[in-house]
């Protein structure tokens, strides 16, 4: 009997399913990918659920959706306190510190980054959302594998993910007058982990070559494969005898990329 792989995270699936097991994503839709080249990433039907590990997510709503874990006995997930939207009250929740010491906190709360963060262990059920229009994006992550996101964009990791994080200077101090950029940095080792984000909008993944580079609106940018190399690329237009500058995130492959369609703008 055949299996059917997901197109989007290339779970392999039993005959029958309508959903991935694995990240939610359609199976009876094929991909959508544009002229040149993003791949549109499955808005997940309303009540889709997947698993992992011994725990399940079901992700509710549409314009802006709410995931739901149903955490079984050991299992985790961490997240950012202000986007939890309800909790059992028996469900344990403890702090665990971000990294960096107290110098790397000031900076992230500067940044309007939290310091802590949350973790919940099962049993129990909570559920997380952000207060903006979006979708819900799964990624799941086998061993070995390391991606980074962009700040304000995470919204849970199941406790199988190592979690750190990542200061721009040089893209922040052009784009930000040097309040800082970060990106959030999750790695796995020996066991899978599974990534909820909320991207704005729609979000497109491409995945870039070796050496292949892509110029995006950093306010576009959402994730990226760590192997991916992203700085600052300054253009100057010109508009008869005015030269204005633009400053756009250059992003060097191999590796995928992802960016989402509601930004902040940030170009020049």
């Amino acid at each position: 009997m055949d299996l059917l792989e997901c197109q989007w995270c290339k779970g392999q699936n039993d005959p029958g399913r309508a959903t991935c097991a694995t990240c939610g994503a359609p199976l009876d839709e094929q991909a959508r990918v544009t002229d040149s080249g993003w791949k549109e990433a499955p808005r997940l039907r309303d009540l889709t659920e997947f698993g992992f590990s011994n725990s399940t997510c079901q992700v509710n709503g549409e314009i802006v959706p709410v995931a739901e874990l149903t955490l079984a006995e050991g299992d985790g997930a961490f997240f950012e306190h202000h986007v939890m939207l309800w909790k059992d009250p028996a469900l344990a929740l403890t702090l665990f510190d971000s990294g960096g010491g107290a110098t790397a906190g000031v900076q992230r709360m500067i940044g309007g980054m939290p310091h802590f963060l949350n973790l919940a262990t099962g049993p129990g059920r909570l559920a997380f959302s952000r207060d903006f229009a979006g979708e819900i994006v799964v990624l799941p992550l086998h061993a070995a594998m390391e991606l980074d996101v962009r700040e304000h964009a995470f919204l849970a990791g199941t406790h199988s993910l190592q979690y750190s994080y990542v200061r721009l200077k040089g893209l922040a101090s052009v784009l930000h007058g040097g309040d800082g950029m970060f990106m959030d940095r999750f790695v796995t080792s020996g066991d899978p982990g599974l990534l909820l984000l909320h991207g704005g909008g729609n979000v497109f993944e491409r995945t870039l070559g070796d050496r292949e580079t892509i110029l995006i609106e950093p306010g576009a940018f959402l994730y990226k494969d760590s192997s991916v190399d992203i700085k600052t690329s300054q253009q100057k237009v010109r508009t008869g005898l005015v030269t204005h500058e633009m400053f756009l995130a250059e992003m060097t492959g191999p590796g995928r990329v992802g960016i989402q369609s509601i930004y902040v703008h940030h170009g020049e």
